[in-house]
């Protein structure tokens, strides 16, 4: 087995280190008697669309067998009120400040008590889809949940009869399994925005306070990206694709936030001009050993706004969030998408709408492209330094997205810094520096930025990134020195040609890079789970000197 679920009494008094107060409290409340365990899929969908929070559409589910489902089951609704994305600030982590860890403590040990007077649900699933790599997770909602417990162990690997003898296999992690407890009533007047606390050396997290989903999947590869990261694999949030040409195999990777573009750049099938292979385009794990990469979930929690009410990957929907429903012309129930109801409407979606999904590539990574919102790069620059290359990973800077509830008055259109585009990260950012310059330094991985935003006042549109990821593969990229800057270079875009002659642009990618150099000095400074290493902001002021 991977993860480990029981000990024995001997390991509970030895083996104390997969334990602790916040861990013990938590996994507790999964053995009570208002706790019902949900063993299938089946009976997962059954509840949910019984809910009086559910509305059941008149859209049938594809594939239902080969999820899991009854074949009758159709995609189902559930919407929220005013919160409709992640809250960021509702996040800690033990460890970080001793001081409120001793006042949340007995916050804890109440909220646990108090959500004792409402019926429970527990489910399991897998996170990880290779026997190399594969953690078992623990769930814990309160009656009314019974959408986003189905979406979980949809969005995850339910416990198949196939599953569980892979698991079975798997390579021994010496790592308990993922706890998380959820209760979304709960409140306090010192965190009026909810509280999502993680224990990472423990495994163990709880959600209170909140609706949202996407704190369930997010707090749940939180706590297996850690264990990832823990046993030599960089955690990756972003996607990954393989290209066969007839000649070579390139793997590529793609890391951004959510609107950034990963998963369209992930899923383009570039016209059917390579065999394209996806293992996925949200969450996976890179071996820093051989390079192989694993995915860890097999379905996706994709945005809706792209897809209108008549699109083909609407077929491949099985629950949907903050969603509008009205009737069509036959008095079905259907899907009103687009964003009307809210921005950050949400689905998860099966594997079947990727026919050509894998669960891992075998084949070592060659690339990785960090995708940025930033204006004063043009569409594609190769970096060719590994210290470099790390460092403009842990300085990605981008836009905020509707995905992420932010506080009033925060400038959705400024810039911020979210290194390797993970802001779920629980363990300190030099682990993923390290990890990523290793992979580029020993690995010989190229690295490339994307800027998938605007250039000069000029919007970089799909195809012309779709173009230049092409030329890279093809060997037909033409790169030209970025100027004064060292170990950068620029590919030759048609109408995109930085202006390298003109001192207001190298002025303004100098104050970019001093942007960056500020965000390592004062991370450093605060000496917390951000701190770089001193070579990482060296490089970057040889950078803004040169």
């Amino acid at each position: 087995m991977a993860t480990r679920e029981k000990f024995s009494r001997q390991e509970i008094r030895k083996e104390n280190k997969h334990f602790s107060q916040l861990k013990a409290v938590i996994e507790t409340a999964f053995y009570g008697n208002n706790v019902e365990e949900i063993a299938s899929l089946k009976d997962a969908y059954k509840m949910a669309e019984k809910s009086p929070h559910t509305i059941v559409t008149d859209l049938p589910v594809k594939h239902t067998k080969e999820i899991g489902i009854p074949k009758s089951a159709k995609v189902l609704v559930e919407n929220g009120g005013k919160i409709v994305g992640r809250t960021a600030v509702a996040r800690r982590i033990v460890g970080m400040d001793p001081e409120e860890d001793k006042k949340l403590a007995p916050i804890i040990r109440q909220a646990i008590y108090d959500g004792k007077k409402k019926n429970r649900y527990k489910a399991s699933a897998y996170v990880g889809l290779d026997e190399d790599f594969m953690v078992q997770a623990h769930l814990s909602v309160p009656e009314g949940q019974e959408n986003n417990l189905y979406s979980w162990l949809l969005n995850f690997q339910n416990q198949s009869d196939e599953y569980k003898k892979l698991y079975e296999k798997s390579t021994d992690i010496d790592k308990s399994d993922i706890y998380i407890y959820q209760d979304p009533n709960w409140s306090h007047p010192d965190y009026p925005l909810g509280l999502a606390y993680f224990d990472p050396e423990h495994n163990c997290g709880i959600i209170l306070g909140l609706n949202y989903f996407g704190e369930l999947k997010k707090g749940t590869l939180t706590l297996a990206w850690n264990i990832a990261n823990h046993i030599g694999y960089a955690a990756c949030h972003g996607g990954q694709k393989k290209f066969s040409t007839g000649k070579k195999d390139y793997v590529s990777a793609f890391f951004g936030l959510s609107g950034s573009g990963k998963s369209t750049l992930t899923h383009a099938k570039h016209n059917n001009k390579y065999d394209v292979k996806v293992l996925h385009d949200d969450a996976f794990i890179i071996s820093i050993e051989d390079g192989t990469s694993i995915a860890l979930e097999p379905s996706y929690f994709d945005k809706t706004n792209d897809y209108p009410t008549d699109h083909p990957e609407v077929d491949y929907f099985v629950t949907v969030q903050n969603v509008a429903v009205t009737l069509d012309g036959d008095d079905n129930k259907v899907l009103l998408t687009e964003d009307l109801r809210n921005g950050n409407g949400r689905t998860v979606k099966s594997r079947y709408s990727t026919p050509n999904r894998v669960d891992k590539f075998e084949e070592p990574i060659n690339a990785i492209y960090w995708i940025m919102k930033d204006d004063s790069l043009p569409p594609l620059l190769k970096v060719d330094n590994s210290i470099l290359a790390s460092t403009f990973g842990a300085t990605l800077a981008t836009k905020r997205t509707s995905a992420e509830r932010v506080a009033k008055g925060v400038d959705l259109n400024k810039l911020i810094i979210e290194p390797y585009a993970n802001p779920f990260r629980v363990y300190p950012l030099q682990d993923d520096y390290d990890r990523f310059k290793e992979l580029f330094e020993k690995r010989g991985i190229d690295c490339y930025i994307i800027n998938t935003g605007e250039f000069m006042g000029k919007k970089i549109t799909k195809e012309v990134t779709l173009g230049a990821i092409e030329s890279v593969v093809d060997e037909t990229v033409k790169l030209e020195n970025f100027g004064p800057f060292e170990s950068l270079f620029y590919a030759k875009i048609d109408g995109y040609d930085p202006e390298l002659t003109s001192k207001e642009y190298i002025e303004l990618v100098k104050e970019r890079i001093q942007m960056r150099i500020e965000f390592i000095s004062e991370n450093n400074e605060a000496n917390g789970l951000n701190t770089l290493p001193a070579e990482a902001l060296k490089s970057l002021e040889a950078l803004y000197k040169s």
